[in-house]
């Protein structure tokens, strides 16, 4: 059946070339890493930060970002080095389609969905909490519990805009479906204005993470750093989707910071969007490594800082709670008297930051469904452009309705793990990737090279493996179920309609109407 049948790199490469038929190329390497830095920073640092220490690593969760950076600097050597020598939209799938084979590139297209369409529900998620918290601190108002949460959530706070609301159950998230037809209606329009918008914003939400380090280091409450790791016998919690028992093996101790590195991991899938926009950058060689490396670089160093100055702000069990709804306000809030104006300031630059989150993974997850349309993988309408803008309008209405479904109506919790469980194991097989076709194909041209790769690969591989070992059993079996769906659909429609496997000439489709051209 010719399941690791493989994608040419020379057809990868005749693809690379713009015309008026493909997608454009608008981007330079300062916008490159502004992407990746907009992708990075947003719910990772402000609500995966929280989520992580108040369940399973504690103070110790600047460990957590510490294990999770050293997974990610080494597949994004990885990454770097596919970027430069295979500069088209597609990110990892297409770097497996060349080194694994179709059936590899096929499982990672579709694990991809994983990461940017549930990653943009889970931003979305975070950016409804902050929608309220800015509506109660300009407006002195917010949306009922029931209308901005899922039907999985209970509200438990006591404090708060929802103390009045102790014990409603959620509906619908409204505001995260909100955002998402705004964001949709934006890359619609174009990737290089969407780019300019995420500059600004990428500007803006930089400076109010260093004002938060700055102004934040002095309030520090050195009691909140100890025990650093969580104690076995910390307790009990009771929290909106039910009780957090310390005693439980990974949420305390080693084990704890461990799957604590599993869940802000969520925080640096941005760097690898910036891979699925090679197709649109002016010179993808040369930048798409600086693109990815000096991003995540930056990134990493905010993190570990930022981290550092939220846990020692308040005990890390409120942010199970009380800090649940926008923890990082209610850390200033609570622990920075005099400082109510940076709350404030915190929820609208948040608001803007997630915003631009949520754009690099809505537009990451359409250009990889839009290579593998294009592969004849996935049906041509998420290959089908826009007449005038050139952007796969189509495929970002469908991926607006299914991400709708997850921000509406399933918790962040979950939604965020499920992204970080997807996002390891596509991480995993770039590595090996790489590893393979230094071996199978040594002469190909690289413009960048990942450095002492026997050692690197490898490591980074067992790495994001460690962390995927720390997933829980449920997250698990969503991972199989999810991946046993995409084998339903491969082999009912891919195999019979796969370019690559029955000789059809790679560009032999046209975008803005795609119908195969023999």
């Amino acid at each position: 059946m010719k399941l690791f049948i493989k994608k040419p790199i020379a057809q990868l490469m005749a693809a690379s070339k713009e015309t008026e038929k493909t997608l454009k190329r608008t981007l330079g390497v300062g916008s490159l890493i502004a992407l990746g830095i907009g992708a990075i920073i947003g719910a990772g640092i402000f609500v995966r930060t929280a989520a992580a220490a108040g369940q399973h690593a504690g103070p110790a969760v600047t460990i957590s970002f510490l294990i999770a950076a050293a997974g990610c600097a080494l597949a994004g050597l990885c990454y770097a080095e596919f970027a430069s020598m295979i500069p088209i939209a597609g990110s990892a799938y297409t770097y497996s389609y060349a080194t694994m084979g179709e059936f590899i590139a096929w499982i990672i297209g579709w694990d991809l969905v994983l990461e940017y369409a549930l990653g943009a529900a889970t931003v979305s998620i975070g950016w409804s909490q902050y929608f309220n918290a800015f509506l109660e601190t300009f407006f002195h108002t917010h949306i009922p519990f029931a209308w901005s949460h899922s039907p999985w959530e209970i509200s438990k706070t006591t404090t708060g805009m929802y103390a009045a609301e102790l014990g409603t159950h959620g509906i619908i998230n409204l505001p995260a479906i909100f955002i998402l037809l705004m964001l949709t209606l934006l890359l619609i329009r174009g990737t290089a204005e969407s780019a300019i918008v995420n500059n600004i914003i990428v500007i803006v939400k930089v400076a109010i993470v260093l004002m938060i380090i700055g102004l934040g280091w002095h309030f520090i409450n050195p009691a909140y750093h100890v025990p650093y790791m969580i104690p076995a016998d910390a307790g009990v919690v009771n929290t909106n989707t039910g009780p957090v028992n310390y005693a439980d093996t990974f949420n305390h101790g080693w084990l704890g910071v461990l799957r604590g590195a599993s869940v802000v991991f969520f925080a640096f899938i941005g760097f690898d969007a910036v891979s699925t926009a090679a197709q649109e950058a002016k010179n993808p060689q040369r930048d798409m490594p600086k693109g990815i490396l000096i991003s995540l670089v930056i990134c990493t160093a905010l993190y570990i800082l930022f981290s550092h100055v939220l846990t020692g702000l308040v005990s890390y069990k409120e942010f199970l709670i009380q800090g649940k709804e926008a923890s990082v306000s209610y850390a200033i809030k609570t622990a920075m008297p005099g400082y109510t104006w940076l709350s404030s300031l915190v929820t609208v630059s948040i608001l803007a930051g997630f915003s631009s989150v949520i754009l690099v993974m809505l537009m990451g997850q359409t250009r990889v469904f839009y290579t593998m349309s294009i592969d004849g993988l996935i049906p041509p309408i998420f290959s089908k452009l826009h007449p005038k803008h050139r952007t796969p309008y189509k495929s970002q209405w469908l991926f607006f309705g299914f991400v709708s479904l997850f921000a509406g109506f399933i918790p962040d919790s979950i939604v965020g793990e499920m992204v970080s469980i997807g996002t390891l194991f596509a991480f995993v097989l770039v590595c090996l990737g790489i590893f393979i076709l230094r071996r199978t194909d040594p002469n190909l041209v690289r413009p960048f090279k990942t450095p002492w790769y026997v050692i690197v690969c490898p490591l980074g591989a067992i790495i994001c493996l460690c962390m995927i070992a720390s997933e829980g059993l449920e997250n698990w079996l969503r991972l199989i179920g999810w991946l046993l769906i995409g084998f339903v659909i491969y082999f009912g429609y891919s195999v019979k309609r796969s370019h690559v496997r029955h000789g059809k000439v790679e560009g032999a489709v046209d975008p803005i109407n795609p119908k195969f051209i023999e």
